[in-house]
Formats: C-alpha cells, structure tokens, sequence
C-alpha cells in the first residue's frame, strides 16, 4: 500500500472519522483506523460497536501507487497528521507490520495494529430509504436529543423515538422528567415506521452533518440505521424495546397562559439560578404570578442569599395567579432550542406539567414537570 494526499483533506476527513473511534474497548482493533487503499479511491472506516463511520475519500490530489489495507492506531496517527509540515503527505506500507508516514522534512513509522482482528463491517444501503434535507434532520435532533435520559436503568428513555407517517417525521425524547416533541413535513409520502434511535448517536451525527441544502438518506435495518450524507457512511445501533406512549403526557387545556420575551426569560432564570439552594443542574427556581400581571421569578438559599427577578409578559396574561416551582436546567435548554424571539409558557396547575411553545418552531412543544418544594 502506497498513496499521497493533500494533508489538510486527510486530516479533515479523519476528524469525522474520529468521533466513531473507540477509547476504551475489549477489542484493541477497534482503536484503529482502517485504510482501504483502492485504484482510484481511499476508504477510511472506524467503529466503537455503537456507531461505525465509512469515508469514501475521493480527491483531485489522490495519488495512488500501491493498492492495500491497513490498521493504523488512531489516536496517534490523526495526531501525527495534525502536527505535520508541508502540504502533501505520503503514506506507505512498510515491513514488519510498520506504516511509513513521509512530509516535508518528515520521516515517521509508526506500529500497526492486526488487520485480521478488525470486525467485519456492513454498511448495506437498502432499495427504499427516507430521504430528509440535512438542515431538517439537524433541526429535530438539535430540539429532541437533550431531553434524552443519561440513566441507563431505562435504556430506552436514552435514545430518541423517530415515527415516520406519510409525509411526517417525528421525534420524541423524554427522560421521563421532561419532554421535546417535534415534528417535520417530508418531501415523500412513506410507509408507516418506528425506531429508538440513541441520543448519543444522533449527537455524534450532528457533528458531521453541514449547513447546506443536502439530502440525508435513512436506509433502516432490523437493529441499524445507516445515514448517507455525501461520502459519509453513519451507521448506528438501534434501541430495542417499546417507547412509553408519550402523547398520554400531553395537556390539552391550560388554564393560564404567559407569552414571554425568550431572551429576557433566560437571563432572569439564569440570575436567579445562582443562589438556589440546590446547586449547580439541580438548582431550583419558583415563578409566581402576581394580581398585577408581572411575573416573579426567584430562588434561596438561607447560607447565601434570595434572588427575586421581575419580568414582563409580552401580552395580557391569560389566567388567574400561579405559583410553581421547576429545574432550571430543564427549563433553561428547553428555552434555547427555539429559534422564536417570543415563547408562550403554557401551565396546567401547580403541580402539574407545563409546556412551552414558540410561534416560529412549528410542531415543537417542551413539557416539562414541576418541583415539589415546601
């Protein structure tokens, strides 16, 4: 094996390459960089059992003078590629299992792993697939993934709840605290599916995926889903097992409602987070409506200090006084997934949960539970 390449175009695809590169694992194989060396193109593959990422690698710079594969250890290999002089780099496969890397004024070999111990992967397109524009996909990960539970006793609740109906594509995650619902319209009209698809998956996805008006392709298998996006091959595990039945949660009446500046709601969230007596993602904050229509917003904390903010609704309150107390974390990363300036708070009763929704985030809604306090 034999080739030279841009630096910079090698280096930036095994940057993507990365985020599918094991650290810990029973298998030291799967540390490693998989190099396909063909007549007219590179492949580059990785895998940490969860996700596997396939690069076709195609470029004006390629030069190919030996064809062949090889196992290289990631970690150090991207390192060595990162820190290189010089424009071009030549890598060759030298003896005793040794890879040669040649640039500029540089002359490296660095150890190679055992190819045979490298699992065989199968990143297998499918006749039918669902095709989605990568800005959309971006949008329903980017307001669904974080609700995603962290806890492993309930697997399912760590992974996003994708159902697709005609043209409609949904996406639910919930850890059972919290809830992000959202929903996209398709170009296509396609048959009737649902998969768990994990939260980290689909964050990992996200790094990769571009601000442009591409096409993803979804090509679903028994317990795999494989994204297609431009010469990137994702593939992820799927979670088995049946997603609770989020719609139940869902209120339909909300006796008060409060449409909010998102902006200032956040900063006086924030502040007021600061001195809860619970610290840190479990700070705690209390809103009470007043008889005059301006919105209190506070947190103590007897060894610190209160902190009491005072914000103004957008419009007339609907409803009559309310006093609740919820997580500002949740509330707080449910609030900046909206893209709408203007966010309606929508509450049910004191005790109950309360959704959130925004006039420009069509088909999105954040439910979020109170907390008890005393």
């Amino acid at each position: 094996m034999r080739f030279e390449i841009n630096k910079d175009k090698l280096l930036y695809h095994l940057l993507i390459a990365q985020k599918a590169l094991s650290n810990k694992t029973p298998n030291p194989a799967l540390q490693g960089i998989k190099i396909d060396v063909e007549d007219n193109h590179v492949i580059i593959t990785t895998s940490n059992s969860d996700i596997s990422i396939k690069i076709l690698l195609e470029d004006g710079s390629l030069d190919i003078e030996e064809t062949g594969s090889v196992l290289i250890p990631g970690k150090y290999f991207i390192e060595i590629i990162r820190k290189l002089d010089g424009q071009t780099v030549s890598l060759s496969h030298a003896s005793d299992n040794m890879l040669k890397i040649e640039a500029d004024h540089s002359d490296i070999t660095l150890n190679m792993l055992e190819l045979d111990d490298y699992p065989d992967l199968k990143f297998n397109e499918k006749k039918e697939f669902v095709k989605v524009n990568v800005r959309t996909l971006k949008t329903i990960i980017r307001q669904t993934a974080f609700a995603t539970s962290t806890i492993e006793n309930r697997p399912i609740l760590t992974g996003v709840h994708f159902t697709i109906d005609g043209k409609d594509l949904s996406g639910v995650a919930t850890d059972s605290y919290r809830l992000s619902q959202k929903t996209i319209n398709l170009e296509e009209s396609y048959d009737a599916m649902k998969v768990v698809i994990p939260g980290r998956s689909l964050e990992e996805l996200m790094k990769i995926l571009e601000n442009n008006q591409d096409d993803v392709e979804l090509h679903f298998d028994q317990n795999r889903v494989l994204f297609k996006y431009n010469n990137v091959l994702f593939l992820s595990r799927l979670l088995e097992g049946n997603y609770p039945e989020t719609s139940k949660l869902i209120p339909q009446e909300f006796p008060v409602q409060i449409k909010f500046n998102k902006e200032q709601l956040i900063t006086a969230i924030e502040r007021a987070s600061l001195l809860s007596s619970r610290d840190g993602q479990n700070a705690i904050v209390k809103l009470n409506v007043r008889q005059d229509d301006v919105i209190e917003i506070s947190s103590n904390s007897p060894e610190i200090g209160r902190v009491l903010e005072e914000v103004y609704p957008v419009d007339e309150i609907k409803g009559s006084p309310l006093k609740i107390a919820f997580s500002s974390k949740y509330i707080l990363e449910a609030l900046r997934v909206f893209n709408s300036s203007e966010v309606t708070v929508k509450f049910t009763g004191e005790i109950r949960p309360f959704i959130i929704t925004g006039e420009y985030d069509d088909d999105m809604l954040q439910l979020i539970l109170p907390v008890k306090t005393d």
